[in-house]
């Protein structure tokens, strides 16, 4: 563990990236899919936009610091949080500073830009908070625990560029898989990491996932995968409610990692019209037994469907099939 001569925040900081707005020639502008970035992976892909002749990405980012910790301690003063895009092939580095959504907030937020030109691969982007500390400025007192990825090329916002999807026999692996022996895949979130478990035992799943098979098993393949990531959306948010760190007040708390992203990102859809720390209390004291938790699932399923985008691929896939005849006959 590094040492500082310097008294450092303790809480955590966490980042997200909220949307991707893409720039092209004559001023030409897209907004990148929300499949294009991850806030578990905390990955954005640029390489699946629509166009490619894309010349800058700005990036809008929403931070959250330990203001309590802050105001409580009064170690330090002149508060600024700032984003650092860097990329250690091009040298590349930017800088972009963050503002508060109200005095002494917990939440900042601000945008970044990335240029296509200064980039090769994969840019890193980190969010630190520096304070005057002893008289001294510019010192860094936090920064977020793991960057995110800011991937130039890839068509899916996966850190290990690799889908974390484990391929194993429910009715002969691990014990605790065997109850599931029906299902065609389970959602393991005990790991540092989301895990999809996929049963080879149900006859022609894996087949679907991978893409093999003909025009009719390619589109119901895509379904299937919308589904999938539903399935991941859902699970991991009931896995990061059920475990959050409460004040002594009572006052549930964001967790530091992707749990925190996650339920930041499902949270509006979930309880519309309220802040982020108003809709986390009423979710948690529902799951607690003040008020109907039967009456968010519904909401649940609704946000984790969005972010799986079932709706459009559903679409997509409707009109896939009603084309099929028509290119059979052709």
């Amino acid at each position: 563990m590094r040492a500082y001569p310097y008294p450092r925040l303790t809480g955590a900081v966490t980042a997200r990236v909220t949307a991707v707005r893409l720039r092209g020639p004559g001023d030409a502008r897209e907004q990148l899919e929300a499949k294009g970035y991850s806030v578990v992976e905390q990955v954005v892909a640029l390489g699946v936009a629509e166009r490619a002749d894309w010349q800058t990405a700005r990036l809008a980012l929403a931070a959250t610091i330990p203001a309590r910790e802050i105001e409580t301690k009064r170690h330090w003063s002149d508060i600024a949080v700032v984003a650092v895009l860097s990329e250690g092939a091009t040298n590349a580095r930017t800088v972009a500073r963050l503002m508060p959504d109200a005095e002494g907030s917990r939440d900042w937020t601000g945008e970044i830009e990335l240029v296509r030109d200064d980039h090769l691969d994969r840019a890193s982007l980190a969010v630190h908070v520096v304070a005057t500390v002893g008289g001294i400025k510019g010192r860094i007192i936090a920064s977020t625990e793991q960057e995110w990825l800011i991937d130039v090329t890839a068509d899916a916002p996966l850190r290990d560029r690799q889908l974390d999807v484990t391929t194993v026999s429910f009715a002969r692996g691990a014990e605790w898989l065997r109850s599931f022996r029906d299902a065609p895949w389970v959602v393991d979130t005990s790991g540092r990491m989301p895990t999809v478990r996929l049963n080879s035992d149900f006859e022609g799943l894996v087949a679907l996932v991978e893409g093999r098979g003909s025009k009719v098993e390619s589109v119901f393949g895509e379904m299937l995968l919308a589904q999938m990531c539903a399935d991941v959306w859902t699970a991991v948010f009931h896995t990061a409610i059920g475990d959050l760190e409460i004040e002594d007040d009572g006052t549930p708390l964001f967790p530091p990692d992707w749990r925190g992203a996650v339920l930041r990102e499902m949270l509006p859809d979930i309880v519309p019209g309220r802040s982020e720390a108003d809709a986390l209390r009423e979710v948690h004291l529902r799951r607690a037994g003040e008020g109907s938790w039967a009456d968010l699932q519904p909401r649940i399923q609704y946000s984790a469907a969005r972010r799986a985008e079932v709706p459009k691929t559903l679409a997509g896939t409707v009109r896939d099939i009603e084309r099929l005849p028509q290119e059979t006959h052709a």
